[in-house]
């Protein structure tokens, strides 16, 4: 007996969804922290299989123990590190910059910075840093964790008379397209760690590296107003993902 072949349109098979849907919401529904099993919470982790076990926003969010009423404890440890990156925050000393910049409560800030504060104290602040700054080439190196951040951020690196790094603040967090700057923001640092010198950096999230008019008036205006204080601006490195703009003192 031969077998008969029918001619019909080749289609994909199609499993149907047997969801059911208790409303009409457009909103994706997202796995909250209450949602996890208790094996994967933070803290149940960390006492059966140790702290090396949990991710770095996984042992923020212990630190924080609890989350808000708009955002869980876990997503808001997860985007405080994503939006003001991983160096930035641990060098990070004023809760209220923070808290402004993320919208995050004033208390959860300070939980954060009196953190990293103990850290400091007990184990020195030189793990991984360069001990001396001398390139712009050196400079992008150690700013890698700024290099893929969604906004922009502006840096500065303060140095002592013999290079060496003292200081590395977040100046400011500023939209996709624009950073706000004012000189006392920048040279306050300098006199409050005693350096000299300041190096200055910002990413391009468009990830052009090209340095704009803008860029050129801001640097030689803080030239010119750390020739008065007596702190020298070096350079100002414009960062990307794959590569950076140095606007040397020289050149501006």
């Amino acid at each position: 007996m031969k077998t008969q072949t029918l001619s019909v349109p080749v289609r994909p098979y199609i499993v149907s969804s047997t969801d059911l849907i208790l409303d009409q919401s457009d909103k994706a529904y997202t796995l909250k922290f209450r949602d996890l099993p208790a094996e994967e919470k933070p803290r149940e982790k960390l006492l059966k299989l140790g702290p090396g076990s949990l991710a770095v926003g996984e042992l923020l969010a212990i630190v924080f123990n609890v989350g808000t009423k708009k955002e869980d404890v876990l997503s808001m440890a997860t985007r405080l590190l994503k939006e003001y990156g991983e160096k930035s925050i641990v060098s990070e000393k004023d809760p209220k910059k923070i808290c402004q910049a993320l919208g995050i409560p004033l208390t959860k800030s300070c939980q954060v910075v009196a953190c990293f504060e103990l850290g400091r104290r007990f184990f020195g602040q030189k793990a991984g840093r360069p001990e001396f700054l001398r390139t712009a080439k050196q400079v992008y190196a150690y700013l890698a964790d700024l290099r893929n951040l969604p906004k922009e951020h502006l840096r500065g690196l303060y140095l002592d008379t013999h290079y060496r790094l003292v200081h590395d603040e977040v100046i400011s967090i500023g939209s996709l397209t624009a950073n706000l700057i004012h000189p006392r923001e920048v040279f306050k640092p300098a006199f409050d760690n005693g350096a000299v010198a300041v190096i200055l950096a910002h990413n391009h999230p468009s990830g052009i590296a090209t340095h704009s008019e803008a860029d050129l008036q801001i640097t030689n205006q803080l030239i010119e107003a750390g020739k008065i204080l007596g702190v020298h601006l070096l350079d100002h490195i414009i960062v990307t993902q794959n590569k950076f703009t140095s606007i040397p003192a020289s050149y501006a």
